[in-house]
């Protein structure tokens, strides 16, 4: 078998659909499964994946092990040459798959390698590419000195290397990871004394500690629409402060000072996320139009009376719409999950977007990596 997909779900329903739909269109002309470990979810989300997805194949946890456990659990099973660790609010382009084995077979330096990733409204994700955050690389990081002075301090997001170019960096994000199968047993996995958030951290850095390259790739784009499943409440602050903590920890020899100063920059840094969340749910403005890429000429929206324009002809049609608070909903069905990729990375925050459920039911966006995810109801 050429590849597995394991893919770890909590709650998230609607964006697990889209998810599936795209890893299955990126699968379909490869040898390969996907398997989706489920931590407990009770949004109801093994039973729709049973009903739509009966291909996929499940494994259902009766309590949240946490990401790092989760992972191993559906790695255990993997029977693939190559392994992708994806993130269910994560889309890929019907390509993806085939250009990563490609780049892999190509590269057998590299041992993980990670894609240019967007969140929701099409903006490019820094932490595709980073690097160490050793304790002197975070305190650039949260006092702001990478963006007076980027080569110098650029380390965290790896800023001596751009967002369109491919390159080595030392550490990679667990949204979307792709390595041999046989690299990720040979590091025995995520950690799994940490339940969340350094994991991605920790594989990366132990990767590199064997010698061998992480690598960004430029030239596969995949959106993450980044903190679906992991709401930026005070429960993440506790828990991304524990795991950067014990990261820090296993891997240097920190001063009493130093790890005041480290809780201190964590609690900070998680608190300013929570705050861009809250201050983007606020200042939220409802679509003037919703421009719906679509065969389905029936849809509606089901939330909102504002006007729905149809458009079945290509995506062009929507340009003059651009910055006037339009909402572009793709039909999957309709339209390439490639296309939709390329344009929101072209085009941007010029739009808000949205993806169709499988059985049209809802639309699922995302208008920031900081926002909660929407869910819009069609009828």
């Amino acid at each position: 078998m050429q590849l597995s997909v394991v893919i770890l779900n909590y709650n998230v329903k609607y964006f697990i659909d889209v998810c599936l739909q795209s890893v299955l269109a990126a699968t379909k002309d490869l040898d390969a499964e996907v398997i989706l470990v489920d931590n407990a979810s009770e949004d109801g989300s093994v039973e729709w994946i049973s009903q739509q997805f009966p291909q996929v194949k499940q494994i259902n946890n009766s309590e949240n092990v946490g990401f790092p456990k989760g992972n191993n659990i559906g790695v255990a099973q993997a029977k693939g040459e190559f392994l992708c660790i994806l993130n269910p609010d994560t889309i890929v382009a019907e390509d993806t798959f085939t250009s990563a084995i490609s780049f892999m077979e190509n590269n057998r330096q590299v041992a993980i390698m990670g894609p240019k990733l967007i969140d929701g409204s099409g903006t490019f994700l820094k932490e595709s590419k980073r690097g160490v955050p050793t304790p002197a690389v975070a305190f650039s990081k949260v006092a702001g000195l990478y963006k007076i002075a980027p080569k110098l301090f650029g380390k965290y997001y790896n800023l001596r290397l751009s967002k369109n170019t491919s390159g080595p960096t030392d550490i990679l994000v667990g949204a979307f990871m792709f390595m041999r199968t046989a690299h990720y047993r040979e590091l025995n996995g995520f950690d799994e004394a940490c339940f969340m958030y350094s994991d991605d951290i920790d594989l990366s850095y132990r990767s590199l500690q064997l010698g061998q390259q992480n690598y960004y790739n430029a030239d596969i784009t995949a959106i993450h629409f980044k903190g679906e499943s992991t709401p930026k409440d005070f429960a993440y602050q506790l828990m991304f402060r524990e795991a950067m903590n014990y990261f820090y920890n296993k891997h240097f020899h920190v001063s009493n000072l130093v790890k005041v100063w480290i809780k201190v920059a964590t609690n900070l840094f998680s608190f300013l996320k929570r705050m861009r969340g809250a201050q983007l749910t606020t200042r939220k403005q409802l679509p003037y139009c919703y421009w719906l890429i679509s065969d389905e000429l029936d849809l509606k929206i089901g939330v909102n009376k504002n006007v729905l324009f149809m458009h079945t002809s290509g995506i062009d049609g929507v340009l003059e719409h651009r910055n006037r608070h339009a909402e572009i909903i793709f039909d999957p069905e309709t339209i390439s999950f490639k296309s939709c990729i390329d344009f929101m990375a072209k085009y941007g925050k010029g739009f808000t977007y949205k993806f169709l459920s499988s059985d049209k039911s809802h639309a699922v966006g995302s208008i920031s990596s900081n926002a909660k995810g929407e869910v819009l109801v069609m009828s």
